[in-house]
């Protein structure tokens, strides 16, 4: 016991930034002990600061003498969310087991943007010319860094009105297992300037994490584009198309680089991913996105075999032939896609409203629809038997229409003397 040493105080520092100032604090407040014999006591500037741990990270300085929080609190625009409780990245101590070692707690609403296709069910009819050119574009670009050629991002399909562009394309992502990312020209634009830019580079680097988190295919599509970006008459340009067309140009020139707004990272490489796009009139957009090293143009027109395995397999299933499908596209020619579907639709309209009159009529209705009980069921509907005969009755209906839009001016009812 006696050749044990007495630890020494020395006065070192105060809990109290003006301690001197406190009344009777019997100096409690400002010491620390040293428990080395007859050691004099160090500076404040020579005692070694304490590090977190040996193989920590997180205080190594950089070439500027910055920290690594410091720098990934300047260089992003979350809180390290995105990197979730990874093996590896966080202490395993932190990150624990009750969520799995590699749990990303944010990445199920990050990835709702993605679109799958359940509700395409049933057999459908994909035009090869179609198939050929969506597969080979998708292919060439995931094959990118190994073909020594330039392979352009953006691949524009462009046609008629409801001829199933986006459809089509639809059809084969889901035969490819592609899960895309889908957007509409309705998302182009917005009150606060350069939203819409930032948007598609979001959804592009959703897109590209799709591939490095999931291992599956995906890409970047826009519905329509030509609503969002063309112009027409005397439509204004607005900053946001201007920032949306810079946008889609930078990308399909540096696809693997791309800033949502923090500061650029060596580090930060997204997964190259193609762009599809679709459009009825690309005349309107501005040249240099859609030129040929940026984009890939393919005008779609089906031909009069393309429409007929279309709608006889649409048909397929309520027994009309080959040959009565025939008959219906030469008895309705130069339709679109969409007409040969909308007459189906339109041969249900008898059926509808006789199960209104047998529920009530329209002033049970409502309550029918949305006010029954939870576990109540609607009454069974009975949907119309196809026959050619009501196919072609449709067909009529629906041709009268058409023709009524383009032969009726409203405005010749209303001032009828202006041609006198």
């Amino acid at each position: 016991m006696a050749s044990m040493a007495l630890c020494s105080s020395s006065p070192t520092f105060s809990f109290f930034p003006n301690s001197s100032s406190l009344p009777n604090t019997n100096k409690l407040s400002s010491f620390s002990l040293s428990c080395a014999p007859n050691s004099p006591p160090a500076a404040e500037d020579d005692a070694p600061k304490k590090r977190l741990s040996k193989q920590s990270s997180w205080e190594s300085k950089d070439s500027q003498g910055q920290d690594y929080l410091y720098r990934l609190g300047k260089e992003a625009d979350n809180m390290n969310i995105a990197v979730g409780a990874r093996s590896g990245v966080i202490d395993d101590l932190f990150a624990g087991n009750f969520l799995g070692r590699d749990s990303d707690i944010v990445f199920d609403y990050r990835q709702k943007v993605t679109k799958s296709f359940e509700y395409l069910q049933g057999d459908y009819y994909i035009a090869p010319l179609f198939m050929d050119k969506v597969v080979c574009h998708i292919t060439k670009n995931y094959l990118a860094h190994i073909l020594k050629t330039k392979v352009p991002l953006i691949l524009g399909i462009w046609g008629g009105k409801g001829q199933g562009k986006s459809f089509q394309t639809e059809l084969i992502f889901q035969a490819m297992g592609v899960e895309p990312v889908i957007m509409s020209a309705g998302e182009l634009e917005s009150e606060r300037a350069g939203e819409p830019g930032k948007l598609i580079r979001e959804r592009y680097r959703a897109a590209s994490q799709v591939v490095q988190n999931q291992g599956k295919m995906s890409c970047l599509m826009i519905n329509d584009i030509d609503a969002g970006l063309g112009r027409f008459g005397n439509t204004q340009m607005t900053v946001n198309n201007q920032i949306v067309v810079g946008t889609l140009m930078n990308l399909a020139d540096n696809p693997t680089r791309v800033s949502v707004g923090q500061d650029w990272r060596e580090s930060d490489i997204s997964n190259r991913v193609p762009i599809i796009v679709t459009g009825n009139d690309f005349s309107k957009i501005y040249a240099p996105l859609i030129r040929d090293g940026r984009m890939e143009k393919f005008y779609w027109q089906p031909n009069l075999e393309d429409i007929v395995n279309i709608v006889h397999r649409m048909y397929e299933k309520d027994g009309i032939s080959k040959d009565e499908v025939i008959n219906i596209v030469k008895t309705f020619p130069n339709q679109a896609l969409d007409f040969y579907g909308a007459l189906r639709s339109r041969t249900y309209d008898r059926s509808i409203s006789k199960w209104v009159d047998d529920i009530g009529g329209v002033e049970n209705l409502g309550n029918t629809l949305l006010k029954r009980k939870k576990l109540e069921k609607l009454p069974v509907f009975t949907p119309p038997k196809q026959t050619i005969e009501a196919l072609l009755e449709s067909g009529y209906s629906l041709i009268k229409e058409q023709k009524l839009i383009m032969e009726t001016k409203l405005s010749k009812e209303y001032m009828k003397n202006m041609d006198d």
